[in-house]
């Protein structure tokens, strides 16, 4: 597929790049350089999404608004789905919603996913995808296959871990690394998507049931599948949601949705700065106001006559 061919050059040119950045002060051998590329990668890739988060932001935020008016539609045609259907668009219409706008960061991050799969899956099977068939980076396909960290290979899975003691290493090492790689990619993702139910969803988001599900479904999935990916593609998705974690834990603190408990907590936090700014003004007046003495008044000097006025003089 063309588009596929695309995202592995692009893929695969990102990885080349800060692998060859991170060779002028690393080993160009070692596999924690390659790791650190896939870190590069996914930094790229996050920044790009920036805006459409952004948009993901919006859209949370004006479903959340617009809940009261969903609510009155289910409730008004609820024996009627197809009309129920036809108002819910036409809401979104007017209020400028997509709902689909939520999804877009996690649907455009699965071809680079692919992307990346396949990169590292050419290296394991020693078929160069991308700039590998390039001349002048061909020499790499051999260093990132050799590359390893814990002497694990990045191409290597969990579910075909004695495959790589062809090259020799070691399939329990192997084993560990892809099952631990797993578990955190796996807790990641859980805690990312209870992160945004619990302090960014009021309680009577009729989605909550539906995101609910999705906190305990994502999780089993990536660990399920997790077997067949490649240590690197796990590093990649375990970057990618630590940096999800941090990012929506800075936009719900700063911007929660009203009548979340993140926004609740945001208030508070802004009654508190007020009192205390409140407070620290009236102390700070009180001892500037017992700090200040009155000057001394010094006595002006007057002369005898003026001391005594009315004391009569000696004839």
């Amino acid at each position: 597929m063309f588009i596929l061919d695309w995202l592995r050059t692009g893929v695969s040119w990102v990885l080349v790049q800060f692998h060859q950045l991170l060779s002028t002060f690393m080993d160009s051998a070692s596999g924690w350089t390659w790791a650190l590329s896939i870190v590069g990668l996914v930094i790229v890739i996050r920044i790009l999404l920036i805006p459409l988060f952004v948009k993901q932001i919006r859209a949370q935020r004006n479903l959340q608004i617009i809940q009261p008016q969903m609510k009155e539609i289910q409730k008004k045609y609820a024996g009627d789905r197809e009309r129920q259907s036809q108002e819910m668009m036409k809401l979104y219409r007017e209020t400028g919603t997509n709902p689909l706008a939520s999804c877009l960061p996690i649907l455009l991050q699965a071809p680079i996913f692919f992307a990346l799969f396949s990169v590292l899956q050419g290296i394991a099977n020693r078929v160069p995808e991308g700039v590998f068939n390039w001349p002048q980076y061909a020499y790499l396909m051999v260093e990132a296959r050799e590359a390893s960290i814990f002497g694990v290979p990045l191409y290597a899975t969990f579910w075909l871990a004695d495959e790589v003691a062809v090259d020799g290493f070691d399939p329990m090492n192997t084993r560990v690394l892809a099952f631990i790689l797993i578990i955190l990619m796996s807790s990641t993702t859980f805690l990312t998507q209870r992160q945004l139910i619990v302090k960014n969803t009021a309680p009577g988001n009729p989605m909550v049931k539906q995101q609910k599900i999705l906190l305990y479904v994502f999780p089993v999935v990536f660990a399920v599948g997790g077997v067949n990916f490649p240590i690197g593609v796990l590093i990649y998705w375990f970057t990618t949601n630590l940096w999800t974690m941090g990012q929506q834990f800075y936009v719900i603190r700063n911007s929660p949705q009203p009548g979340t408990p993140a926004f609740e907590a945001q208030q508070a936090r802004k009654e508190a700065k007020k009192k205390n700014k409140g407070g620290t003004t009236e102390t700070e007046e009180v001892t500037d106001t017992m700090s200040v003495t009155p000057e001394r008044v010094q006595p002006k000097r007057t002369t005898r006559s003026n001391r005594s006025p009315n004391k009569k003089k000696k004839k």
